[in-house]
C-alpha cells in the first residue's frame, strides 16, 4: 500500500501539516482582516475620498467583486502551476495593493485598488485551502483542520473593522500599511516553510473562461447599484450583459477541453450543497451584515470604534462557534450544519428589527449573539464540504468554486442591500428594517435549499 506524499511526511516530522495550517490560516486572517476594513470606517473614508453612493456600494463590493471573479481561475492554477507559489504570489500582490490602497488620492484609485485586492485574495484563499487539503489528506485531521480554517474566517471578520477604527496619525490610510506589511511576512514565511503540491496533470489556462466570468460579473454588480436610481436605460444594458456574459462563461466552460470549472462536478449533489450554502452565506449573512455597520453609524450615532466592537461580536461569537464545529461534524452531516446555521442568522436578523426606531445599541446585541452563532456553524463546516464535494486532485478547485460563490452572494447582498434601503424611503429606521427582514427572507430560503439538496443516501 501506497500512502500519499502528504501522510509520509506528516509521519515523518508530525510538524508539517500543523506548520501549513498555521500559514495558511494567518494569510486567510489578513484577507478578511482587509476585506471588513472599511465597515467601519466607510464614513472616513467617504470624507476623506467624497465618495457618493454609488462609490461606497463599490467600496464595499471592489474586494467580493476581485473574489468572485478569480477564485475560480486561482484554484485551477494553484492545481495546475502549484499551491504554494500561488499563495505566495497572492500574498505579494494583495501587499502592493494594499500599499496602494493606503496611498490612493481619489475614489477611483481606491476602488481599483480593493478590486485587485479582491483578486490577490482569491488567489491566496484557493491556494490555502488547497495546501490544507493535500496536508491533511482525509479522516478526523482534515476535518480539525478545514474547521479551524473557516474560524479564521470569522476571525478576521472581528479583527479587522477594529484595527481600521483604531486612531493612528495616518487614519484609516494606516491600517493598510500595517496589512501590507503583514502580507509580506506571512509570504516570506511561506516561502520557506510550505510544501510545494499540485495536481498530476497540467491543464491549459482558460483564458476565455477567466474573461467572461469577470467581465459578466463586473456588469451584474454594475446593473445592482444602478437600479438603486430605478429601471433606467443604462441598468438594463447592464444587465443584457450581464447575461450574455455569464451564459456564455457556461458555453466555454462546457465546450472547453481544459475549463477552470468543470461542470459536471454539479453532476454530484454534495458539490452543489457546498456551492449553494456558499452562495447563500454570501447574499444572506456577509452581504447584508456588511452594510449594517453604516447604518449603526448614520442611525444610533456612533463611532467608528464602538461600531467595530458591535460587529466583532457577531463575528467574534462566530469564531469561537467554528472552532467547535469539527465536534459538531461528528455526529451530524454538512448540510445539515449550514441549514441550521442559516436557520439561526436568520432568526438573529429578526431579533434585529426595530433597534433603529428604539434609538439603543443595547438593541442590537441578542439579535448579533444568535447571528454570530449561526454564521459560526456554516463558516466552520462550509470548508470541509469545499473540498470533500471534489476529487482530490481538485481541492483548489473545489476551494475556488466555494469562494467564488460565496463572494459573487457577499457583493449581490451588499448591491441589495443598498437598494433595498435607497427605495424603502426616507425613513432610515423603516428602511433598515425592510433590508433586515429581506435578509432573515434569503437566509430561510438558503436553509430550506440544504435540506431539499441533502444527500439522502443511507
Amino acid at each position: 500500500m501506497t500512502l500519499p506524499s502528504a501522510t509520509i511526511q506528516a509521519t515523518r516530522t508530525g510538524r508539517a501539516p500543523r506548520v501549513t495550517l498555521l500559514v495558511a490560516s494567518a494569510a486567510t486572517l489578513l484577507v478578511l482582516m482587509n476585506y471588513t476594513a472599511p465597515l467601519a470606517t466607510l464614513r472616513d473614508i467617504g470624507a476623506s475620498l467624497d465618495l457618493g453612493q454609488g462609490a461606497v456600494t463599490w467600496t464595499l463590493n471592489g474586494v467580493p467583486l476581485g473574489l468572485a471573479a478569480l477564485s475560480l481561475a486561482a484554484g485551477s492554477v494553484a492545481d495546475d502551476y502549484g499551491r504554494k507559489r500561488v499563495f505566495v504570489t497572492g500574498l505579494g500582490v494583495l501587499a502592493a495593493a494594499m500599499v496602494a490602497g493606503a496611498l490612493a488620492p481619489t475614489a477611483t484609485v481606491f476602488v481599483v485598488a480593493r478590486v485587485v485586492q479582491g483578486a490577490a485574495s482569491a488567489a491566496v484563499l484557493a491556494s490555502s485551502l488547497g495546501l490544507i487539503a493535500h496536508a491533511h489528506p482525509d479522516g478526523h485531521a482534515r476535518l480539525r483542520a478545514t474547521t479551524f480554517w473557516g474560524a479564521t474566517v470569522s476571525a478576521g471578520i472581528a479583527v479587522g473593522p477594529i484595527v481600521a477604527a483604531t486612531p493612528a496619525p495616518g487614519g484609516w490610510r494606516t491600517a493598510y500599511v500595517v496589512f501590507a506589511v503583514l502580507g509580506v511576512v506571512i509570504a516570506g514565511i511561506g516561502a520557506v516553510v510550505l510544501d510545494e503540491s499540485r495536481a498530476p496533470v497540467r491543464r491549459r489556462f482558460d483564458g476565455l473562461g477567466v474573461a467572461t466570468l469577470g467581465l459578466g460579473l463586473a456588469a451584474l454588480f454594475t446593473a445592482l447599484i444602478e437600479v438603486r436610481d430605478g429601471v433606467t436605460a443604462s441598468a438594463v444594458a447592464f444587465a443584457v450583459a450581464a447575461v450574455a456574459l455569464l451564459g456564455g462563461f457556461v458555453v466555454a466552460e462546457w465546450r472547453g477541453r481544459e475549463p477552470m470549472l468543470d461542470l459536471r462536478l454539479f453532476a454530484r449533489r454534495d458539490f452543489v450543497a457546498a456551492t449553494v450554502g456558499a452562495l447563500a452565506t454570501g447574499v444572506a449573512v456577509i452581504g447584508f451584515f456588511s452594510y449594517l455597520p453604516t447604518l449603526m453609524q448614520q442611525g444610533l450615532g456612533l463611532s467608528a470604534m464602538s461600531t467595530a466592537l458591535l460587529s466583532s461580536l457577531w463575528a467574534g461569537i462566530a469564531f469561537v462557534v467554528a472552532l467547535e464545529v469539527h465536534r459538531l461534524a461528528r455526529r451530524w452531516p454538512g448540510w445539515a450544519i449550514v441549514s441550521v446555521g442559516l436557520a439561526l442568522s436568520a432568526v438573529g436578523t429578526v431579533a434585529l428589527l426595530g433597534f433603529l426606531a428604539a434609538g439603543s445599541w443595547q438593541r442590537v446585541l441578542p439579535g448579533l449573539i444568535v447571528a454570530g452563532v449561526g454564521s459560526g456553524l456554516v463558516n466552520g463546516i462550509l470548508p470541509r464540504l469545499a473540498v470533500d464535494s471534489v476529487p482530490a486532485r481538485s481541492a483548489a478547485m473545489g476551494s475556488g468554486a466555494n469562494s467564488a460563490a460565496r463572494y459573487v452572494g457577499a457583493a449581490v447582498g451588499v448591491a441589495v442591500a443598498v437598494a433595498v434601503v435607497g427605495a424603502a424611503g426616507p425613513d432610515l429606521a423603516r428602511a433598515t428594517d425592510v433590508m433586515l427582514g429581506v435578509g432573515a427572507g434569503l437566509s430561510v430560503v438558503g436553509a430550506l435549499l440544504m435540506v431539499l439538496l441533502r444527500d439522502r443516501r443511507p
